[in-house]
């Protein structure tokens, strides 16, 4: 992890969560960055819609960043059941998630539309987290590297920078498995997203561009993760739902 790249612990937390077990996570999240001295993380949470703008109300007044999970590539329209970029940014949202895997596979999403997806989420004013990430197969057939590459080129937009956007590598096959690549297999692919984003926007924006890693992140492997070169914070599933291991994993960050 870079010192001059501030690290950024981001929690997805899915299709989880009642307003029963929801606010308390969020109000001890915010709690815990308002008695930080001071983070030298960002965290930010993306809860399910309908619990969106509640947890925008707890982090008020906090450092506890909120965000979306996904976001329509239109404005408005007739699209029943969707969320706009503007509608996150609306009620309170920095960010939206964007690519997530479970999106490309259970909705059908190429990097066209999640490309769409973030240039709306840009357009307005949102922090887009796009996220990239080969299969099993994909993996098996060693065929990792050119999968991100090629993901990265078609899903991130031209207008996005280092501070508009983040990168968010998720090896599927890693996903709520318990399994992760090894330390060196995970530099290896951030190296080449930096790389890939460098032959994109210039070398010197890549280089300011926050990379972050997802996949079974947990606290018992987040201090080898967060040490490597070019991973500058997680992007966390079930162990977001735990405000002990949320933090520990956000802890792990170097000083």
């Amino acid at each position: 992890m870079s010192t001059t790249r501030r690290p950024l612990i981001a929690g997805n937390w899915k299709m989880n969560g009642l307003r029963a077990t929801a606010m308390p996570l969020a109000g001890e999240l915010a709690t815990k960055m308002n008695n930080a001295s001071p983070a030298t993380f960002e965290m930010l949470v993306c809860p399910p819609a309908i619990l969106v703008e509640s947890v925008v109300d707890i982090a008020a007044g906090s450092d506890l960043a909120v965000g979306g999970q996904d976001c329509h590539m239109n404005a408005s329209g007739a699209h029943t059941g969707d969320v706009s970029a503007q509608m996150l940014k609306d009620i309170g949202c920095s960010h939206v998630i964007v690519g997530h895997s479970e999106r490309r596979a259970d909705h059908a999403e190429s990097d066209e539309i999640v490309c769409a997806k973030a240039e709306v989420a840009l357009s307005a004013g949102l922090i887009a987290i796009v996220c990239v990430g080969e299969t099993e197969a994909e993996r098996d057939k060693g065929i990792t590297i050119d999968v991100v590459a090629a993901q990265i080129a078609g899903s991130v937009p031209d207008g996005a920078n280092s501070e508009n956007t983040v990168v968010a590598y998720e090896p599927v096959w890693a996903i709520g498995t318990g399994r992760t690549p090894t330390s060196e297999e995970v530099q290896e692919v951030h190296a080449t997203m930096r790389k890939t984003l460098g032959d994109k926007f210039g070398v010197d924006e890549a280089e300011k561009t926050r990379l972050l890693y997802g996949g079974s992140v947990k606290p018992s492997n987040a201090v080898e993760l967060m040490g490597l070169a070019d991973v500058d914070g997680a992007l966390v599933g079930g162990a977001s739902l735990s405000h002990e291991d949320f933090w520990a994993i956000a802890e792990s960050c170097p000083k």
